[in-house]
């Protein structure tokens, strides 16, 4: 069975991964000079915190040794304060007679460990630290106790580069002979949003269903509202009445199945592009800050739907607004 594109291309070696340049600088670094020490890597996701710790850990042991000197646990699963005294406990306190050197132990997700795992977990990096180093994967670093980032050295990865990105996709294109256009390789880097995991997913979705990746395809895919509806729903929050904008919306939402959360992404990136006074501005961000936080808490989507163009007809209520028409 053919795999996964995320699986297919995860970059072997460090030398095969395309951005946070400076981070890998440092490891390499830390490698060369046997002095790895434990490691913390934050940022959002698809950014390569994973696939830059396996690479470092391929260049560490030879294939042979892998499976002997590294333990790989993803928190998400293995969150509790068992595992920790149990499986990794007893991992880190075994010594290998085959190679010297230390073990590595990655916790992936580890934001989603309890704070009595977490709090079992700062003891072990530094009672077993002769034997083995960590390296603690998350998203959100204000979920990782203060204990455990003062004795890892901290990196954090930033979203890809739309030329990065640009870069590595060119390459699978070309490898998987994928029919894409200009507008489809956009759509896919847009929606992305400097997430690699979520750029080549989008793309193989679209290549598998479509045989053909442009940007309506692309949309379809993925099911997140086109531009050319993006554009009808920001000239009816300009413009039109509360009622005529509600059943509008309603009407494009159970035609096209467009969830209000992918709406709200939009209508945000599209109030910054307008040019807003700057009191109008404010207002809109503020009150769409606290819909997608409601939206976020399960709260009903009609009446967030509700509040959204309650916002925008208050914005337009003030007198410094002016009405806008928005063309592509």
């Amino acid at each position: 069975m053919a795999l996964p594109w995320v699986e297919k291309y995860r970059p072997k070696s460090l030398n095969e991964l395309i951005s946070q340049d400076s981070i890998i600088e440092t490891i390499q670094r830390f490698i060369k000079n046997d002095q790895l020490p434990h490691l913390l890597f934050y940022g959002p996701p698809g950014t390569g915190k994973t696939s830059t710790i396996l690479a470092c850990a391929k260049q560490l042991y030879t294939p042979t040794e892998f499976n002997a000197m590294v333990l790989e646990l993803n928190a998400s699963d293995d969150r509790g304060i068992g595992i920790v005294r149990d499986q990794i406990m007893s991992f880190a306190s075994t010594k290998t007679i085959f190679k010297k050197g230390f073990k590595l132990i990655i916790l992936d997700e580890a934001d989603a460990m309890t704070n009595d795992a977490q709090n079992a977990l700062r003891r072990i990096l530094e009672k077993f630290t002769d034997n083995v180093r960590f390296c603690i994967i998350c998203n959100y670093l204000s979920k990782i106790i203060p204990a455990i980032q003062s004795r890892c050295t901290r990196f954090r990865f930033g979203p890809l580069s739309d030329d990065k990105m640009n870069f590595r996709l060119d390459h699978i294109i070309q490898a998987e002979k994928v029919d894409i256009t200009e507008d489809g390789m956009k759509a896919v880097i847009h929606l992305a949003s400097g997430d690699m995991r979520k750029a080549l997913n989008i793309m193989q979705s679209t290549h598998l269903a479509f045989n053909k990746v442009n940007e309506e395809n692309v949309y379809n895919c993925v099911g997140h509202p086109s531009k050319n509806d993006m554009l009808s729903v920001i000239n009816w929050l300009l413009n039109d009445d509360f009622t005529t904008i509600y059943n509008r919306l309603i009407h494009l939402k159970t035609l096209k199945g467009y969830a209000l959360q992918d709406i709200m992404t939009e209508v945000s990136r599209f109030v910054q592009m307008i040019e807003f006074p700057k009191k109008v501005l404010i207002h809109i961000l503020e009150k769409l800050s606290d819909i997608e936080y409601r939206l976020s808490n399960g709260t009903n989507e009609k009446l967030q739907m509700s509040s959204l163009i309650s916002t925008f007809i208050m914005a337009r209520n003030m007198s410094e607004f002016k009405p806008k028409a928005i063309t592509a």
